[in-house]
Formats: structure tokens, sequence, C-alpha cells
């Protein structure tokens, strides 16, 4: 099984080795940048946030998820497969997440996305059955793997935060797309989730502005 972030201890240990490594990282650590373990549930209801926070500010997925809560205090599959879509789009849901997520709960009912189960396999197999859903890309799966499951080498490099966050660190001139940001964050296996959350919290540091990974 995959390392798991699920203590603090855990993440500091992870940091620890990524500062030995990587001295644009220490350096980054040394002028303020230290990431924090915010972890959400998993299962539905973790899935859910992450899908609504898909291309929408940090602000906005907050209010969403919020009237979302709202309105089905219990956000489980049943409970989003019998909402209106009334419902649903009065909460601030765009018909895409709408779809995606009533694909979600589909899935779920049928068996064919194992929720309960995704916690004891690979991080690529979980990955995989992710985004054989209908609207879950790559980034909705890595960052469920991340934040939910706490997969310790999860990385979601197509996010803008990330991106940036490693163009300032490594003082490049350009922001790196996720081809090449995986590509640099192949050395920071096996802890490339500490080396994400680490970079989200750069990007808040230096911009004011929270990423994904700085929002509770």
């Amino acid at each position: 099984m995959d390392a798991r972030l699920d203590s603090e201890e855990r993440l500091r240990e992870g940091l620890a080795e990524l500062v030995a490594r990587d001295p644009a990282l220490a350096r980054a650590v040394a002028e303020g940048s230290v990431p924090a373990l915010r972890k959400r549930p998993e299962g539905f209801a973790g899935l859910a946030w992450i899908v609504v926070g898909q291309q929408v500010s940090v602000a906005s997925a907050a209010a969403i998820n919020a009237r979302l809560e709202a309105a089905l205090p219990e956000m489980t599959a049943d409970a989003l497969r019998v909402a209106s879509d009334e419902t649903l789009r009065a909460a601030g849901l765009s018909r895409p997440k709408i779809r995606t997520l009533r694909a979600v709960a589909e899935a779920v009912a049928t068996g064919a996305l194992p929720l309960a189960e995704l916690g004891t396999m690979p991080a690529d197999d979980a990955r995989a059955r992710l985004v054989a859903v209908h609207g879950i890309g790559p980034w909705t799966a890595d960052v469920y793997l991340l934040f939910c499951l706490g997969h310790a080498d999860a990385f979601a490099a197509g996010d803008l935060a990330l991106q940036e966050a490693a163009r300032m660190i490594y003082g490049l001139e350009a922001r790196p797309d996720a081809k090449a940001l995986v590509a640099l964050a192949e050395g920071w296996r096996p802890w490339r989730g500490v080396a994400a959350k680490l970079l989200w919290a750069h990007y808040r540091r230096v911009t004011g502005r929270a990423g994904t990974g700085e929002t509770t």
C-alpha cells in the first residue's frame, strides 16, 4: 500500500526529506512557506467538495459548498441522486457539475466506483477508477487522493497555483505546464504530496491568495 499522510508527524517526515534533497524547497521553507496537513473526509462528501471546486475561485467554491450542505445536510450519493436539478442549481452548481455529481452518485450506486475501497488501493489504481467516471478528470482525482485518502505521493500537476509556485521557487521565466511540472516533481518521489502542500503554502504566502491546498 502507498504511504499515507495521516498525521503531522508523517508530513514533517516527508518535508524533512524534501528539504534535505532540494535546496530550492529548503529555501522556501526557511522563508516561511510551511505546509499544513489539511484533510477532507473521504467518500462521496469529500469528492463532491472537490468537484464543486473545479475551475472556480476558492471563495466561490466555499460559498457553493455551504449552500449545497444546507440543501443536502447528508451529502451522500443517495441524497444527490434524489435531489432535483432545481435544488442543485439554486446552490450554485453549473449544469456540467450537476452532471458530474450525478455520474459519481450513479457510479457509487452501481459499484463502478467503490469509494470505500479506494483507500486500500495503490494510488495509480485508485486514480484510474476515479477518472473512469464521466466528469472526473486528473486534477479532481489527484486532489481527492491527496486530501481525502492521504496518498503521500499524489500530485495535481494541472493545478495552476502549483505551477505558479514552482515558477517562483525555481526562478523560471514561464509557468511550467502540467507535463513540465510532472517532470520536475519526479525528484520529489515518494513525497510529491508533501511537495504539493509546500507549493500551495508558498503560493499563499507570496500572493496572499489561497490555492486548493490552503482551504479548510
